[in-house]
């Protein structure tokens, strides 16, 4: 038997220039589920992404969805991307292995803890602070080229990762520190400062957009006074829900939100077309 693509409509088009397009699932003709396939509204043209893949339940542990996973790369290429990339809910465990069996590797994963009614105690010595223009321009310069970086160490070319990062900061941050419902804060011990924090504040919880303990002063605990200085700004916003995005090579940050009751609610996950 064979398993094809079948397009259902022409190549789109997005205002933002992404391209997209529907395609039927089709074992010797026979339709038996659907791709969507497209192009990241981050990277643009260079990443393609599956966004949707849905195989038919009659027709499901066959091999299907792999050799549509398959026929998706080779369009990719055809489109002329260097990557493709798909987010898989963390309960999915056959997408997970169906993914990872076609050669896909984990770049990051989302994560969420529900929050009590009562803020977390910081330990002793340990206060937050809100920063300062001065604090914050120092920062912003400083996280704008290690978020660059981070997509560079992941295959993303130079030039697109650092259009990425100024597109990011000022979709997030019209304002800089005035921006409405963005938190920064510094992170002293003893008088001394040991980290920064970044936390927005959305309809639905709060979300850590960046977290990082100065590095002389790594390796004492301050990462974890940071996250729960984050607790304590959410809820003290009235938010019962905290989330974060974590990279999959980072192992003391991964290890340090799982001890703080942090769980998986989804997975990057991507692959090289070169």
């Amino acid at each position: 038997m064979t398993t094809t693509l079948r397009p259902t409509e022409p190549l789109q088009r997005a205002v933002d220039g992404t391209r997209s397009r529907h395609y039927q699932v089709c074992v010797n003709s026979r339709p038996v589920g659907t791709l969507h396939l497209g192009t990241s509204p981050a990277f643009g043209d260079a990443v393609a992404r599956i966004v949707d893949l849905r195989i038919e339940e009659p027709d499901r542990r066959r091999g299907r969805g792999t050799v549509a996973a398959l026929a998706a790369e080779e369009v990719a290429r055809g489109w002329g991307c260097r990557q493709i990339e798909i987010s898989v809910a963390a309960d999915a465990e056959a997408a997970l292995r169906l993914v990872k069996a076609v050669g896909y590797v984990p770049r990051n994963r989302g994560m969420r803890k529900p929050l009590g009614d009562t803020p977390p105690a910081l330990p002793a010595g340990s206060h937050g602070r809100p920063m300062t223009e001065a604090d914050f321009e120092a920062w912003h310069a400083h996280e704008s080229e290690a978020y660059a970086r981070v997509w560079i160490d992941r295959g993303v070319p130079e030039a697109e990762a650092y259009a990425k990062a100024r597109r990011d900061h000022e979709t997030l941050l019209p304002r800089g520190l005035a921006t409405e419902n963005m938190l920064f804060s510094v992170l002293e011990h003893e008088g001394t400062q040991v980290g920064t924090l970044w936390v927005a504040l959305t309809p639905d919880g709060a979300f850590v957009y960046d977290v990082e303990a100065d590095p002389a002063h790594r390796g004492r605990g301050h990462g974890r006074s940071l996250m729960l200085l984050a607790e304590t700004q959410a809820i003290a916003a009235g938010r019962r829900t905290l989330g974060l995005n974590v990279f999959a090579d980072n192992t003391p940050a991964e290890r340090l939100y799982e001890s703080l009751g942090y769980e998986t609610t989804r997975y990057a996950l991507y692959k090289s077309l070169l």
